[in-house]
C-alpha cells in the first residue's frame, strides 16, 4: 500500500539524492522542487506551509475561488503575504484591534485548527491541478520547524492519503521535536535512511574556502549544513561575521531580493531577519528591535512557541537598566507565552524578576495582574490558588486608580476588575463577579467614547453572559450575547457560546444554526462538531451524529468524548466491533474512562464473555462508582452468568444513585425469577409512581401482583433498558 516517507540521516544534499533515487510521483507543483525549506530560520511560523500555499494560491484563484475564500483565515496565517490577491472576509474584533488595545489573545489550540484547514486546503487544491496521478511533496530540514509547520506537518501525515500526495519528511536525525509528528511519521510513513557522502557537498572546495564561501552560509540564513560552508564561517574574525549578516539584512530590508534566495516571498521580519540582526554589528539595538517585532506578531497571531524563542533571544540583549521600555515588553509578551504554553514557574520567576528590577507602578500593576491570572487560570489544577489571585489582582486595582488619565484609569480598573470577577467565579461568588463585571460596563460606558476599546467592552459583555449562565439567568446571557455578536459578527465562539445555551433551553434549531454558522466563521474547530453531533445524537439522528463524531476525531484524535458517544451509538445499533475499536482507541488517550470501559462491558455481554464484561464494568466503577450504566450493565452481565444474587446486588447499587422506573423494573424481574414477589412488586409500584405512562410496568406489576396474590402463574418479560448508550455519552457540551 501507499505510504508516506521519511528521510532521515546525512547532510542535506544527501537526502536530496536519496529521494531522487526513490523515483517519486510527480512533483505538486514545480515551484516546490526540489523540495520546501522547513527551517525556522528562513521565515519563522510556517516556513514550509507559507511556501506551499504560496504555491498554490494563484492557481486556484484561476481554478476554484471558492476554496481560497473558504480558507482565507489559514492562508493569511501561514502567508500574510498573499492579502495582496486573498482579501480576509472574516476580520473580528480581536484581529483587526490596536496593539493598545489588545486584550484578547488566540487559544493554544488555534495553530491546530489552522493546520487542519491547511491540510484541507492542500488536498483540495491537489484534486483541481491540471493532470491525473499521485503527486508527492518533499520538506526538508523538518527537526529544525517551528511548531507551527510540525503542528501541519503532523496533521498532512495523519490526514492525506498517501495514493493522492505522498508526503516525503526530510530530517538530519529520527530526533525531531515534536513527538506528534515523530509518531505519525513511525506509525503511517516508511522510513529511509540517506547515506552521508551520498552526494557531492553544496561548498567550494577545500583551497577555495574563505569568505565567499562563508557567505553561501549566512545567505542560507544560517540553514546551511555544508561542513565546508559552516567551517569557513567560523573561521571567520567575529566582525567579518557580523559584517556578512549586516550585508544579509541589508537585502532582506530593502525594496527586493538581490540574489532571490529568499524565492520572492519577502517575508524578512520573522525568522532571517532577527537571525541576522542579533548576530550583525547592533545586536543590542537592532538585533533587539527585530526579535521584539518579531515576538510581538507572534504572540498577537497566538504563534506561541515561536514568540517564546525571539523572547528568550531578546531578552538576553536586553535589560531594564539599558532599555527599560523595551525589555519591560519583551517580559510583557513572554510571560504570556509562558503561560499559554503552561511554563508557569518561569512565567512566575519573570514577573518576580520585574518586580525585583523596576520600580515603575505600570509594571508593578501589570506584573501583579499576570501573577494573578497563573494562581487562578494558568498554574496546573495543584498550584492553583484562587486567594492568592485575589490578593495580586487587588494590587493591580489599588495601583490602577492612582493613574492619572481619567480614561486611563477607567480602562485599567475595568480590565483588572474583570480578572477579579473570574477569581470570583472560580471561589464560587457569581453574583459578585457580576457586579463586579456590571461595574467595569457603566465605567467604560462613562468614560470612554463609543469608538474607544471595542474589543474589550464585548468581552467584558461575553463574560458577563457567561456569568448569567452560572446564575442560570439565561435570558440575560442570550441578550449579551446578542449585542456580542452584533459588535464581532465574525467571531465563532459568540456562535458557540450561544448554541449551547439554547441546546439547554430546549431549542434544537436554534442551537443547530448556530453551531452551523460557527463553523463557517472558523478554521475546523473539533469541539464545534462534536457538539453539534451530541445535538444531533439527542434528536435521533444517528448518521449525522456518526457524521460530526468522526470528522472532529478525523480534526483531533484525543477527542475523548467523540469516541465515548460514537461507540455508544455503535453499540446500540449492534456494531460491536466497531464499538470495541472506538473503546479501544479511546481508552489509548484516557486509559481510566468509565464510560469506554462501558461500552467495553457491553461488546463482552453481545458476545458471551460475561466474566469480562463484569470485569470491563469493574474497570469502569472503579473511576465513576456513580455510573448507572455501569452498574445496570454489570448486573445483565451477572443474571446472564447466573449470579442472581449479584445481579441484585447491581442493581440496589444503581438505584442507590439513581431512583430510576427502568432500573427498578429490571431489579423487580431479577426478585421475579428468584420468587420474592413482595419485594419485586414493591419495585414495581415505586416505578409506576414515577412513570405511569409507561404500560409495560403496569402489566408487570398486574402480574407479579396476582402472583403474590397465589393466582396461577404468569409469563413475565424482561425489559431491554441494561445499557443505554446515551448515559455512557453523558450528552455533555465542549465549549
Amino acid at each position: 500500500m501507499p505510504q508516506h516517507l521519511w528521510m532521515t540521516g546525512g547532510l542535506r544534499a544527501d537526502r536530496e539524492r536519496a529521494v531522487m533515487d526513490l523515483r517519486l510521483p510527480a512533483a505538486l507543483l514545480p515551484a516546490l522542487l526540489p523540495g520546501v525549506d522547513a527551517h525556522r530560520r528562513r521565515h519563522g511560523p510556517y516556513t514550509a506551509a507559507g511556501a506551499i500555499v504560496r504555491a498554490l494560491v494563484p492557481g486556484m484563484l484561476d481554478l476554484e475561488p471558492h476554496l481560497v475564500r473558504r480558507y482565507d483565515i489559514e492562508l493569511l496565517s501561514a502567508a500574510p503575504d498573499l492579502a495582496a490577491i486573498v482579501p480576509s472576509s472574516r476580520e473580528t474584533l480581536t484581529s483587526m484591534a490596536i496593539p493598545a488595545e489588545r486584550t484578547r489573545f488566540y487559544a493554544l489550540l488555534r495553530t491546530q485548527r489552522i493546520a487542519n484547514g491547511l491540510v484541507e486546503f492542500v488536498t483540495d487544491a491537489v484534486d483541481q491541478l491540471p493532470g491525473s496521478g499521485p503527486r508527492a511533496l518533499v520538506v526538508e530540514n523538518v527537526e529544525a520547524a517551528d511548531a507551527t509547520d510540525l503542528e501541519f506537518l503532523a496533521a498532512a501525515v495523519r490526514r492525506v492519503d498517501p495514493s493522492r500526495l505522498t508526503i516525503v519528511v526530510c530530517s538530519a536525525t529520527a530526533e525531531l521535536p515534536d513527538a506528534a509528528l515523530a509518531g505519525e511519521l513511525r506509525g503511517r510513513a516508511r522510513i529511509v535512511a540517506a547515506r552521508k557522502g551520498q552526494a557531492l557537498a553544496v561548498g567550494a572546495s577545500a583551497d577555495g574556502a574563505g569568505e565567499d564561501t562563508a557567505w553561501e552560509f549566512v545567505v542560507s540564513d544560517g540553514t546551511c549544513d555544508d561542513p565546508e560552508a559552516i567551517a569557513a564561517y567560523e573561521a571567520l574574525d567575529p566582525g567579518e561575521r557580523a559584517r556578512l549578516h549586516d550585508r544579509r539584512a541589508a537585502v532582506l530590508e530593502g525594496p527586493g531580493t538581490l540574489d532571490g534566495s529568499d524565492g520572492g516571498e519577502r517575508l524578512p521580519s520573522l525568522g532571517a531577519l532577527p537571525y541576522h540582526r542579533e548576530h550583525g554589528s547592533d545586536p543590542a539595538g537592532a538585533g533587539a528591535r527585530a526579535l521584539r517585532a518579531a515576538q510581538d506578531y507572534c504572540v498577537c497571531m497566538g504563534f506561541y512557541p515561536a514568540a517564546a524563542e525571539y523572547g528568550e533571544r531578546g531578552l538576553a540583549l536586553t535589560g531594564p537598566a539599558a532599555e527599560p521600555g523595551r525589555w519591560w515588553k519583551f517580559v510583557v509578551a513572554q510571560g504570556l507565552a509562558l503561560s499559554v504554553l503552561g511554563r508557569t514557574r518561569a512565567a512566575l520567576d519573570l514577573y518576580d524578576q520585574a518586580r525585583l528590577a523596576s520600580i515603575d507602578p505600570n509594571v508593578h500593576m501589570a506584573a501583579a495582574y499576570s501573577t494573578a491570572m497563573l494562581y487562578t487560570r494558568h498554574n496546573v489544577a495543584e498550584e492553583r490558588d484562587p486567594a492568592k489571585a485575589k490578593a495580586w489582582l487587588n494590587s493591580a486595582i489599588a495601583t490602577a486608580s492612582l493613574v492619572g488619565d481619567p480614561s486611563d484609569r477607567a480602562f485599567q480598573g475595568a480590565f483588572y476588575r474583570n480578572g477579579l470577577a473570574l477569581v470570583e467565579i472560580n471561589l464560587g461568588s457569581a453574583t459578585e463577579a457580576l457586579r463586579l463585571v456590571d461595574e467595569c460596563i457603566a465605567s467604560l460606558d462613562r468614560e470612554l467614547r463609543p469608538d474607544e476599546h471595542r474589543l474589550h467592552r464585548s468581552v467584558l459583555k461575553n463574560n458577563r453572559a457567561r456569568v448569567y449562565l452560572a446564575l442560570g439567568r439565561f435570558d440575560d446571557a442570550l441578550a449579551d450575547y446578542a449585542v456580542v455578536i452584533a459588535q464581532d459578527p465574525n467571531h465563532a465562539e459568540h456562535y458557540l457560546e450561544r448554541g449551547n445555551i439554547l441546546r439547554r433551553l430546549g431549542r434544537p434549531d436554534e442551537a443547530a444554526a448556530d453551531y452551523a454558522t460557527a463553523m463557517r466563521l472558523s478554521p475546523p474547530f473539533p469541539e464545534i462538531y462534536y457538539n453539534r453531533g451530541d445535538l444531533r445524537l439527542s434528536l435521533g439522528d444517528r448518521e449525522g451524529a456518526l457524521a460530526d463524531f468522526g470528522y472532529a476525531l478525523e480534526l483531533e484524535p484525543a477527542l475523548v468524548d467523540a469516541y465515548v458517544n460514537r461507540a455508544g451509538v455503535y453499540l446500540e445499533s449492534e456494531d460491536f466491533e466497531l464499538a470495541r475499536r472506538d473503546a479501544v482507541a479511546g481508552l489509548g488517550y484516557d486509559p481510566g474512562n468509565p464510560h469506554l470501559h462501558a461500552v467495553l462491558g457491553g461488546v463482552r455481554v453481545a458476545s458471551g464473555d460475561f466474566a469480562g464484561a463484569v470485569e470491563a464494568y469493574d474497570a469502569a466503577l472503579d473511576a465513576d462508582p456513580s455510573l448507572v450504566a455501569a452498574w445496570a450493565g454489570r448486573a445483565e452481565a451477572q443474571l446472564s452468568a447466573g449470579d442472581s444474587d449479584g445481579a441484585i446486588e447491581s442493581l440496589n447499587a444503581a438505584l442507590d444513585v439513581a431512583d430510576d422506573a427502568a432500573l427498578l423494573f429490571n431489579r423487580a424481574t431479577v426478585l421475579g425469577s428468584a420468587g420474592r414477589w413482595a419485594d419485586a412488586v414493591a419495585d414495581l409500584t415505586r416505578a409506576r409512581e414515577l412513570d405511569p405512562e409507561d404500560p409495560e410496568i403496569t402489566v408487570q406489576l398486574r402480574e407479579y401482583a396476582e402472583r403474590l396474590a397465589g393466582t396461577p402463574e404468569a409469563g413475565t418479560k424482561v425489559r431491554d433498558v441494561w445499557f443505554c448508550p446515551g448515559a455512557a455519552g453523558g450528552g455533555g457540551m465542549v465549549s
